[in-house]
């Protein structure tokens, strides 16, 4: 036997009862974006590097990115993220959109990452962006829709949690040892780097940035200090908002959340599976971006969540319920030949009339059509044999109760739409 042909690493293959759960995804997800009044859009799979190289950070691009050179020698890139590419696009036809711009997508995108559970080279992704306003209100709303998700998948506070920081906040903080404004993306991504590392690692890090003893200790005392964020008004303020919406369980605050991506300008969150601390989604606010890529400088805040992690969390709580996977609700038999024609033509009414309906694709025996039938879970069988052709009728079998009745077809079609 030939040895299989094997996937790439790190794509995966989606089988139906994967498609199924994937539409119910975006089904969930288009439901709470909508119910904020966002619009859907989406961006291209390929990007010239260049967008990326100038705000995503350079891990992304130099470590994470599939880039490839096209036939005229310029750098393109598979998408890793979508906020550039959303930036790019608002700058294009910024003087005919109107703001505040509330978008929304899933669709899939591409890392250069060590495939593992839960994280996948290849992967459906939810961004949800809005833009146009710096307002501490918007970025209460952005988090309100993370935790609506919540709910709406039936993940309680007890069982996920978002963190929230300020990178205003810690940006004085920081600046306050001593650390010049050219180091803080240097530091930032210390910080984000914190739990990815062993400590004697991070700390060889740290010295490696030129950070001092004192300074590091300094950190260090910075991302454990749990009551920091009362120095920042917008986190007060954005707290009280969430209070008042009776949301505040689901959130906390953790100096240590500060994401690696360059671009970011205030409030960062992530949520996570509280227990084991599995990163489900992240976000913050961008106010320079647009204008980092040619247009005119607007607030802007989102966050982005991938398919694989909210499977395992969903799965892990048993939120997920059943998907079925059924082609059809109807199966049509084929008698013999001489039948074709009328279970064709009776196929087509059903379809007509809105009812999902698979005629089985060969004359054969009742019962392997019936097993075939039951084995894919459809709910009805359609037999048109010699006896119901010639008196204008058709039998129809329940699969679920056993029940079986003989009736005309307009009758059955009046059943079962």
């Amino acid at each position: 036997m030939k040895t299989p042909i094997q996937g790439v690493k790190g794509a995966r293959d989606f089988y139906p009862e994967d498609m199924a759960f994937r539409y119910w995804l975006y089904r969930k997800l288009g439901e709470v974006s909508r119910l904020f009044g966002y619009q859907e859009y989406d961006g291209p799979f390929l990007e010239k590097l260049e967008l990326y190289a100038a705000k995503s950070g350079e891990e992304l691009v130099k470590e994470q990115s599939f880039v490839f050179a096209d036939r005229g020698g310029e750098y393109i890139a598979l998408r890793p993220e979508l906020t550039p590419s959303l930036a790019r696009m608002v700058a294009a036809r910024q003087n005919d959109l109107v703001f505040p711009l509330r978008w929304w997508s899933f669709g899939p995108f591409w890392r250069y990452e060590r495939p593992q559970k839960g994280r996948s080279r290849e992967f459906f992704q939810w961004n949800i962006d809005l833009m146009g306003v710096n307002s501490r209100e918007a970025d209460a709303e952005m988090l309100a829709i993370g935790c609506t998700l919540f709910q709406k998948v039936g993940l309680t506070s007890e069982q996920v949690v978002i963190a929230v920081n300020d990178r205003g906040l810690m940006e004085t903080e920081l600046t306050g040892l001593g650390i010049p404004a050219d180091r803080l993306k240097d530091v930032y991504r210390l910080i984000d780097r914190r739990e990815k590392m062993s400590p004697e690692s991070w700390d060889t890090y740290a010295a490696e940035l030129g950070l001092s003893q004192i300074q590091l200790d300094a950190i260090k005392d910075l991302m454990g200090n749990q009551e920091l964020w009362k120095k920042s008004p917008s986190l007060s303020y954005i707290f009280d908002l969430l209070k008042g919406l009776n949301l505040l369980p689901y959130f906390q605050y953790d100096p240590s959340i500060i994401r690696g991506l360059d671009y970011y300008t205030g409030i960062v969150f992530e949520a996570r599976d509280r227990e084991g601390g599995r990163a489900i989604f992240g976000g913050g606010r961008y106010d320079n971006l647009v204008g980092d890529v040619g247009g005119q400088p607007t607030g802007g805040l989102g966050f982005a969540m991938g398919d694989v992690v909210i499977r395992l969390l969903l799965e892990k709580y048993n939120c997920l319920g059943d998907l079925p996977v059924i082609p059809a609700k109807v199966l049509v038999t084929l008698f013999n030949q001489d039948l074709v024609l009328p279970a064709i033509d009776a196929a087509a009414q059903l379809r007509n009339a809105g009812i999902r309906t698979e005629v089985y694709p060969e004359p054969a025996k009742l019962p392997k059509q019936f097993k075939y039938a039951d084995r894919l879970k459809m709910r009805y069988i359609l037999v048109l044999g010699p006896d119901e052709v010639s008196s204008g009728m058709v039998t129809v079998k329940d699969l679920q109760d056993g029940s079986q009745q003989t009736r005309p077809l307009a009758e059955v079609i009046a059943l079962l739409a």
